[in-house]
């Protein structure tokens, strides 16, 4: 996580006073649709610890609610059709209190979007906003126009569609504003949902399903007392945990299988997740289906990161209530409330990984900040991005190996995770050891402590363009740690 006033105070900058941007740089606190942000010169100043939170809301007072499920529009043969506005709204995210936020489609956490295996997606975005958002598909496979480039922004009142093949496995993917500069703000203040790729080759294993199969998203924001979301505070002032929008809430159960997906939507925090020692059997990660299921009793989660889980709660009679743990606090309870039937269950093999092919090319990429001026700006092998800038050219079909490490010393005490757009990844080891049981299957993101390194290998199939790589805090690719990737023929 970063710690801001470390970095401000090694940037030259002074502690409490509004984030400068380097010169030509859009302030990425700039006002939004009925929101007072960081920055705004009636509204707080980033890093004011004057800031007054708002009273902590008793625990498991609310119920998580689930993410609704958008129906398509239209649905032809080939392709289903959904519409969603972006547009600002007024929703209580602490009992009885309403904050300004910013929205897909009107909720906290935007609606759901369940695609299958080999049938194709339209998504039409129209923009309510009074500035320019955009759409990135995170963990997708798709064509550069449909990625939801960084610098390919929505206008206000315009609308863009996006296309999406689905021509990857099941796997727990969500979608969110990633126009530069504003990504952080822009997914701080509510612009993300999910985007469940349901694969028919899954039925047969008879895993969890229907109710019973359950998307959570889990942040942390600070809310001050009139109710706004306050952006760039230090990180130990962010400290309200959300579950699908609501502070602490409790989700009731019957005595029976869930299969969770779990989601790190924070722009910062790193989740480590428990249940007081019940086993949470996962069973996927980024990409979709583990070879094999995992049991554990604690779960890293980064910034953007997805596992799956199956916890059983057969084994706990009516009444039981079980919390799910942070660091920090709780951050949900499930109370068993009546018992069921259950015909699922949790095969010993679910899908095999297939080999990884030769690869051809090694490459180093370094993430880090210069301190130098009056404020930090991102760095991936020290350059900042550049969108007009292809920083590395790689051959269609080709497999490389990527070293990625967290260059800043360790005096900073900045962590980075690293997200790639177009492919998943596999890990094949940090630091020159063995992988983490954080590292499993499929990835898209990965976690980089503070001078720590990751070995990943990708595959880069077969569509052309550029895509980006940068660190998915998201403050920092905001502040310029961002790289582009062309896929040529």
């Amino acid at each position: 996580m970063l710690n801001r006033r470390k970095l401000l105070v090694a940037g030259g900058a002074a502690v409490g006073s509004a984030l400068l941007l380097p010169k030509g740089l859009k302030d990425p606190s700039a006002s939004a649709s009925g929101i007072t942000p960081i920055g705004d010169p009636h509204g707080p100043k980033l890093y004011d610890r004057t800031v007054r939170p708002h009273v902590k809301v008793p625990e498991f007072t609310v119920p998580m609610p689930v993410p609704r499920v958008l129906s398509p529009f239209k649905g032809d043969p080939d392709i289903d059709f959904y519409r969603v506005p972006i547009r600002p709204a007024n929703v209580e995210v602490l009992p009885g209190v309403q904050s300004p936020l910013l929205t897909y489609d009107g909720g906290f956490v935007g609606p759901t979007i369940k695609a299958k295996t080999g049938r194709p997606v339209s998504v039409t975005f129209t923009n309510q906003l009074s500035e320019a958002a955009n759409v990135h598909l995170h963990g997708g496979h798709v064509l550069p126009q449909d990625d939801g480039h960084p610098m390919d922004v929505i206008a206000p009142g315009g609308s863009r569609s996006y296309a999406y093949p689905n021509t990857q496995q099941g796997a727990t993917l969500w979608y969110h504003d990633h126009s530069h500069h504003n990504e952080a703000r822009h997914v701080y203040h509510g612009l993300h949902g999910f985007y469940l790729i349901e694969d028919p080759a899954e039925q047969s294993l008879g895993l969890p399903s229907g109710q019973y199969d359950v998307p959570i998203m889990l942040r942390d924001v600070l809310i001050d007392e009139s109710g706004n979301l306050v952006d760039g505070a230090e990180p130990d002032q962010v400290n309200t945990l959300l579950a699908n929008g609501k502070s602490q809430p409790y989700f009731q159960v019957a005595a029976r299988k869930y299969r969770f997906r779990l989601l790190n939507a924070a722009i910062h925090r790193q989740f480590n997740l428990n249940l007081g020692g019940v086993p949470m059997i996962q069973i996927a990660s980024d990409g979709g289906l583990l070879p094999a299921p995992v049991s554990r009793t604690e779960i890293q989660l980064t910034a953007a990161e997805r596992v799956e889980i199956v916890v059983d709660f057969s084994r706990f009679p009516v009444g039981t209530q079980i919390v799910l743990g942070d660091t920090i606090g709780p951050v949900l309870r499930f109370d068993v409330v009546r018992t069921a039937s259950d015909t699922s269950r949790v095969p010993s093999t679910l899908r095999p990984l297939p080999a990884l092919p030769r690869a051809t090319v090694t490459r180093d990429i370094r993430l880090s900040f210069d301190v130098s001026g009056p404020v930090p700006v991102g760095l991936i092998n020290g350059k900042p991005y550049d969108p007009a800038r292809a920083d590395i050219q790689i051959k269609r079909g080709t497999t490389e190996i990527w070293n990625v490490t967290n260059a800043d010393p360790i005096e900073f005490d900045a962590a980075h995770n690293f997200h790639m757009h177009l492919v998943q990844f596999r890990v094949l080891s940090r630091d020159g050891g063995p992988p983490t049981l954080n590292d499993m299957g499929r990835k898209d993101t990965v976690s980089l402590p503070p001078t720590k390194s990751v070995q990943v290998q990708a595959t880069f199939g077969d569509y052309l363009g550029r895509y980006a790589y940068h660190c998915h805090f998201l403050e920092h690719s905001a502040l310029g740690m961002m790289g582009q990737m062309e896929i040529v023929a």
